[in-house]
């Protein structure tokens, strides 16, 4: 009782943030366009204040500070020792892990492929380019080297990996697609009147899932589409962005609660961090966009191109899911947030990693971006159509007690 009074109590706190998400990010693109215009170096400088490795640039400290925020919220809120009441809740946990870890990554990569690679190639540009970060412990391959679809290149004495523009869209299209669920899905299903408790266990076990298996999914799908695969840094991108804030919520969680009590974390604590990881976010994307702004200016269709595989992936990823659970007869209460986790997408750590991993500057960490522009607007409209069809599900209770036995 006291989990499902703390999320309903966060979910309406946050409702206002989450709602109007959209606006926020709009001025956002504003901001860092004209910062991009007007003071061209600043983003650029600040990236440079980075951790090297070899002398290449592995991870900036202005962005991990942000992302760090972002993330660390997310995790304090999660009680880790509700996870075993999943079990019993078999079918809508085991039907969630399938679509996020099963299904959503290959479904991503195909509709992305398809529309970036074959639909828009053309209007993107089939000659168009986009600098990279070397990967990771490879900097010593000459310049003019080919590394999968990639060529090395040397600017200003530092040596980037050329690829094809479509290429690096696609692969922030694949970094979205193996991150399934944020701490906004607690906000989706509160608004959808699902079951609160299973929201919260399928945001810890997705968290603690994508601990092993978004690096792999990752390194897969980025081989498979020629694109780097940075094996050293996308295991330190979920080190950082994943494990770190992780760890860091779990200790100082059970740390407050012991000295304050669940009480004050719940209602005094929690609500202090409610903005941060928006704030946090906000912050990252006006830098990405002071980057990406002269692109956008130049072409503003691009947004367009990105905008529409990631639609149609939510779309179906939702339908999938919404339909299984109607198809395993489970109650609307665990099957609305069931959808919802798998159509929504942990874009905080998507950023982090295309950032990382591609550079600020790349259209990885801009296809990324677009999937924050979308979600909250097609989320709201899944939402009502959620509550819309509800009463064709089997009354809630009922499968609770036929999973339970």
């Amino acid at each position: 009782m006291a989990t499902e009074a703390c999320i309903d109590k966060e979910a309406k706190g946050l409702s206002i943030f989450e709602k109007y998400l959209t606006v926020w990010v709009l001025l956002c693109i504003a901001g860092g366009i004209a910062l991009g215009r007007y003071a061209p170096g600043l983003a650029r400088s600040l990236d440079e204040v980075a951790i090297r490795v070899n002398g290449a640039p592995v991870v900036s400290i202005p962005i991990a500070i942000c992302l760090f925020m972002m993330m660390y919220p997310i995790m304090v809120k999660i009680d880790f020792a509700e996870v075993v009441l999943a079990g019993k809740s078999v079918k809508p946990v085991t039907l969630t892990l399938v679509i996020n870890w099963l299904i959503k990554p290959f479904t991503m990569y195909a509709i992305a492929s398809l529309f970036l690679g074959v639909v828009f190639r053309g209007l993107i540009g089939p000659d168009a380019v986009d600098l990279v970060k070397m990967p990771l412990g490879l900097g010593d391959l000459a310049v003019g080297a080919t590394h999968g679809a990639g060529t090395v290149v040397e600017i200003a004495g530092v040596k980037w990996l050329e690829i094809p523009l479509w290429r690096s869209y696609l692969a922030g299209c694949i970094l979205l697609g193996i991150a399934p669920c944020t701490a906004m899905v607690l906000v989706w299903g509160h608004l959808a009147r699902g079951n609160a408790g299973h929201t919260l266990v399928m945001v810890a076990i997705n968290s603690l899932a994508m601990l092993f298996l978004y690096g792999p999914l990752g390194g897969l799908l980025l081989g498979i589409g020629r694109l780097p695969v940075p094996w050293q840094a996308l295991l330190l991108s979920v080190a950082i962005y994943v494990a770190l804030p992780l760890v860091a919520g779990y200790v100082s969680r059970r740390w407050i609660i012991a000295v304050k009590g669940e009480q004050w974390f719940s209602r005094k604590f929690l609500p202090v961090l409610t903005p941060v990881t928006i704030i946090a976010l906000l912050v990252t994307l006006v830098l990405l966009f002071s980057f990406k702004g002269e692109t956008i200016l130049r072409d503003p269709l691009t947004i367009l191109w990105i905008a529409i595989p990631l639609l149609l992936q939510t779309l179906l990823i939702f339908a999938l899911a919404y339909g299984s659970a109607k198809l395993l007869k489970l109650n609307y209460a665990d099957a609305a947030p069931s959808a919802m986790i798998g159509a929504s997408n942990h874009f905080e750590v998507a950023i982090a990693t295309a950032t990382m991993l591609f550079g600020l500057s790349s259209g990885a960490a801009l296809a990324t971006v677009v999937g924050v522009l979308i979600e909250v607007p097609v989320m709201l409209l899944l939402v009502k159509f959620c509550l819309r069809t509800q009463g064709t599900f089997a009354p809630a209770g009922t499968e609770s007690i036929d999973s339970a036995n």
